[in-house]
């Protein structure tokens, strides 16, 4: 029985290890920005006089996320007097600027190339050129490339003065009925199984309401993940914000997941989760607690025991506990099912 705690011991250090690495090559990619923040403290005085022969300005310009009627003035007349837009889809910008009779040059900065362009627009900034960077909607730099152009500025001393506005992730957490207080955007969940099960097993102990993005061909996926791992949650799936289909569904993560079934989603959707209550937050060392000398199949069984539960129910509480998904404490209570040594 010692030797099988220990296999579970360790099948659930490697489980924190992926995390942790996950986390390292998050670190990495964070190692630009942080080159910004040196010893001595760069001050930003964005509506100070411009020194002549001085670098320009890099403007990260809100745009609508679907009601063309949520464009600021102050965007249009930024958009208007740029040297340069630099747009993530170019195609959608046009029709953003030909609305508000906009005819600014209009260059293209997104992902895939974002290596060549960005260099190149950060030089034009230096040379004292002001450029308005857009994204398809909503605020630039938010879980777009807007981010690296923003931190390349920044690390040259180039000002980077934001223009606000529409803000999907805002927008969702404020009709979702969930606290307002202390909140944490966690951007798009990865792709995969292992990638989806790393994400969620980080925020497991998080308190505060919690918000994702997330396409339409994945939102069924990702909210099975969150009703497997986060049982009874409440959270609310909000989609189309602004526009004529604009739909909130709350309830629990099973509930929604019901909807979304009976109801396949379209556009693109922002997921807000309830955090982790106080209790699971501060749980103690899992050496401490009461589980911690059990094998997985006594766990489930206390469960089921005690409370009445049955067998499913019972899974999801035990992966509670440990921190992982019902479906690694079910290949766990199928790995002692084989041993010959199990009790």
């Amino acid at each position: 029985m010692k030797e099988k705690r220990e296999r579970r011991a360790q099948k659930l250090k490697q489980a924190a290890d992926s995390s942790g690495n996950e986390q390292a090559r998050e670190a990495n990619a964070r190692e630009h920005t942080e080159n910004t923040y040196t010893s001595e403290a760069q001050v930003q005085k964005s509506f100070g006089a411009r020194a002549a022969g001085g670098p320009g300005t890099l403007y990260l310009v809100a745009t609508p996320i679907g009601n063309l009627e949520d464009m600021t003035f102050r965007a249009v007349r930024m958009l208007k007097e740029a040297d340069l837009i630099a747009a993530e889809d170019t195609r959608q910008t046009r029709k953003l600027l030909t609305h508000f009779d906009i005819s600014t040059r209009l260059v293209s900065y997104h992902e895939h190339n974002k290596r060549a362009s960005g260099p190149e627009l950060v030089r034009l900034l230096a040379e004292g050129s002001s450029i308005a960077l857009v994204s398809d909607a909503g605020m630039p730099a938010i879980s777009d490339p807007g981010a690296d152009l923003a931190a390349a500025a920044a690390a040259e001393g180039i000002p980077v003065v934001p223009i606000p506005g529409a803000n999907a992730a805002l927008s969702s957490l404020i009709v979702s009925g969930l606290p307002t207080d202390r909140f944490l955007f966690a951007g798009f969940p990865p792709r995969d199984r292992k990638g989806m099960e790393s994400f969620l097993s980080r925020l497991d102990r998080e308190e505060a309401t919690l918000l994702l993005y997330e396409s339409p061909h994945r939102l069924k996926k990702t909210v099975e993940a969150v009703a497997e791992r986060w049982s009874g949650r409440r959270m609310a799936v909000v989609r189309e914000l602004t526009k004529k289909h604009e739909e909130i569904v709350r309830g629990t993560a099973e509930a929604c997941l019901r909807y979304i079934e009976a109801n396949p989603p379209l556009g693109e959707c922002c997921l807000v989760i309830e955090g982790a209550d106080a209790s699971a937050a501060s749980a103690a060392d899992p050496g401490d607690a009461w589980w911690s000398e059990l094998t997985t199949a006594q766990h489930v069984a206390r469960y089921e025991a005690q409370n009445g539960e049955n067998r499913k129910e019972a899974m999801r509480l035990a992966a509670r506990d440990l921190g992982v998904s019902r479906r690694e404490v079910y290949q766990m209570l199928l790995e002692e099912e084989k041993d010959p040594s199990a009790d």
